[in-house]
């Protein structure tokens, strides 16, 4: 074990390998200032790049983003109090009301050593529970691995925030679209409808860059100007602020083992880490009065768990094959691309894999922030962009990302059809991890199972240990919500209901005709999915018919629910959303996206962008004729350069010569 730790630190001498983790901090540290893309964003833009990579290359570059883009999302959120990411929304209540009293680099330079102490001890995290883990991974059969799969996709749907219905459904959804293609069983092609670029299945760059590149693109192009007001200068000392952070270690610690913690759980992530830690530094406290008008420990424990979250996402991802976050289902899917299986796998086969991960993440985390307190005042200039003058941009790039991986246009037409799926996911509260953590997961899931079922007689693999535990995991939740649920009602029934709370939502359409139009859409999606399936073999439609059944009976239920809930509204309630201006943007949006997509078909790539980048920035963003030029130009120049630098392909329209 000691060898392949050496190995690994060894390899990173190799100017390849450094170079793409440095590329990868870079990268990372842009994209986190970037309102709403943060990990997610980071893995899935620099996902079609690692194409034609060895591993150890296209590892170092994703964990090199992935390790720093928590540092940089704070920028925002200290200088402009915009967050760039939801779980740097922490940071901000302390760190916005700092830099509003002449204390912004103090602020800032707690937050960044907080960060790189984060990533430091979340990759010591990481490297303790290889040994500890490793012999309870080698003991796992098909059985437990299947059960894995299972438990990754429930847990991501039970602990997302809002309806548990919404987030199973999403989950079983993904499950659905991961049977797209080849079945890993009997090899004949299911869900293809006679489309050849279906069938090797949806491309995992397209459905994470639809569902969350785009749908972010859509909810905010109509944001023309800056999100506050209220930008203060960069002042106060990054000195003062260096030996501040110095006598808060101890809440650097706690924040870091509760972003460790935060990160195993599959389903927590970042935004629930950093609030868990933000309550254990008020709880810990003797005075608490200052949190939230300025109090450095409101910065220095959200933001050690920030970064720890991602270290700690890596461990069930890795050694059990559960992705507990959105980055960690890109990261396994780009592993199982390369044919690394997660799980004993990984540990007998590809341990010194592991240590370059441990620590590209360690020396990513030192680099961003060095990088952050030497680029502050440029980093924050990135800030101060509206987003519908980014968009353009983005959607350009993230469309050539996820051409690069099948080279096949019908998958950017799936894209933009999941990115509209992914807004109205948004938009009416449906939890959009599990989504992702289902698709990926589809194929294992299924492919364990048959391992399961031909080696093992009937149910006798239900009684091996493990299997019973991971069968209680999954069961305990479901019992719990049950019993929470008929106290709730107890105690309503008993306050008369005057005391009834509403249920929070994400979302501004959530609990409108929207979420009833939704849940109708997915009902019928199953039942469509089930009766197609009926034309694959007792075996290839196995699996499906099992999701389309199980997300049938959610869907109707989650329908029964929101036509309930619409019929109990009172008289004089406020009237429910229809059209409003945010689906008035986001459809418009869409349409922009699928005009630049019809003119790639005619006139191919170069010749597209320059037509749509600046029809865009007209006459959506409302931008300046001058910006318009520069950014055209600028646009065009690095696409048409691309191919010469990178292993990149432009799309040939039709018209092209």
């Amino acid at each position: 074990m000691l060898d392949s730790a050496l190995t690994a630190l060894a390899s990173l001498a190799d100017p390849s390998l450094l170079l793409m983790l440095v590329v990868g901090v870079l990268a990372g540290l842009v994209i986190g200032l970037v309102p709403g893309l943060g990990g997610t964003g980071a893995v899935a833009i620099l996902l079609p790049v690692t194409f034609g990579m060895e591993p150890p290359q296209a590892l170092a570059l994703l964990i090199g983003a992935l390790a720093v883009v928590h540092t940089s999302d704070t920028v925002a959120a200290v200088l402009l109090g915009a967050p760039g990411s939801a779980s740097a929304s922490v940071t901000m209540l302390d760190g916005y009301a700092m830099a509003r009293n002449g204390q912004a680099t103090r602020a800032l330079s707690l937050s960044f050593l907080s960060s790189m102490a984060g990533g430091i001890l979340g990759a010591v995290g990481l490297t303790l529970a290889i040994p500890l883990a490793r012999p309870l991974v080698l003991s796992f059969g098909s059985p437990e691995l299947f059960m894995l799969t299972v438990l990754g996709v429930a847990l991501a749907a039970g602990l997302s925030r809002g309806n548990v219905a919404k987030g199973l459904v999403a989950g079983l959804l993904g499950l659905l679209l991961g049977t797209v293609g080849t079945s890993p069983t009997t090899a004949e092609y299911r869900f293809t409808f006679g489309s050849l670029f279906l069938g090797d299945g949806l491309s995992l760059v397209a459905v994470a860059l639809g569902v969350f590149g785009l749908a972010e693109i859509a909810s905010r192009a109509g944001q023309r100007r800056l999100p506050t007001g209220g930008e203060v200068r960069l002042s106060g000392g990054y000195r003062s602020g260096v030996r501040e952070w110095l006598t808060h270690w101890a809440q650097v610690l706690r924040g870091s083992l509760i972003g460790i913690w935060a990160g195993v759980l599959p389903g927590v992530g970042a935004t629930a880490g950093t609030w868990l830690a933000y309550g254990q530094a008020v709880a810990t406290a003797k005075d608490k009065r200052k949190f939230g008008k300025g109090d450095p420990r409101g910065i220095v424990g959200p933001e050690s768990a920030n970064n720890s979250v991602e270290a700690g996402d890596l461990i069930p991802t890795l050694l059990f094959g559960i992705p507990g976050g959105v980055p960690a289902a890109m990261l396994l899917g780009m592993l199982l691309t390369y044919g690394i299986q997660p799980g004993p796998a990984i540990v007998t086969d590809h341990l010194d894999l592991l240590y370059l991960i441990i620590w590209s993440f360690a020396i990513a985390s030192v680099l961003g922030a060095l990088l952050c307190f030497l680029g502050t005042r440029w980093l924050a200039r990135i800030t101060k962009v509206p987003f519908a003058v980014l968009g353009p941009g983005l959607v350009v790039v993230m469309l050539l990302g996820a051409y690069q991986e099948s080279g096949q246009i019908g998958d950017l037409w799936v894209m933009i059809g999941l990115g509209a799926l992914g807004w109205l996911f948004k938009a009416t509260g449906f939890p959009r991890a599990p989504f992702l953590i289902g698709f990926v997961l589809a194929v294992p899931l299924e492919r364990y199972y048959f391992l399961t079922d031909s080696v093992y007689e009937g149910a006798d693999w239900l009684a091996r240990p493990w299997v019973l535990v991971f069968l209680a995991v999954l069961v305990a939740p479901l019992v719990l919500a049950v019993v929470k649920r008929l106290r709730a009602r107890r105690r309503l029934d008993a306050d008369d209901g005057h005391h009834r709370a509403p249920v929070e939502e994400e979302g501004e359409l959530a609990g409108s005709v929207w979420s009833l139009v939704t849940a109708a859409g997915l009902l019928g999606v199953f039942v469509v999915g089930w009766i197609a399936a009926g034309e694959f073999s007792a075996d290839a439609r196995l699996v499906p018919r099992l999701v389309c059944t199980a997300g049938a009976v959610m869907a109707a239920v989650l329908l029964a629910t929101e036509v309930r809930r619409l019929r109990g509204r009172p008289a004089d309630a406020a009237p429910l959303p229809g059209v409003t201006s945010e689906v008035r943007v986001a459809t418009s949006t869409f349409a922009w996206m699928s005009a630049f997509l019809a003119l790639v078909v005619l006139g191919g790539y170069l010749a597209a962008l320059l037509l749509f980048v600046p029809a865009f920035l007209l006459w959506a963003a409302r931008v300046r004729p001058r910006t318009v030029i520069v950014y055209t130009v600028a646009t065009g120049v690095l696409i048409a350069l691309l191919p010469s630098l990178l292993p990149v392909d432009l799309p040939v329209g039709l018209l092209a010569f």
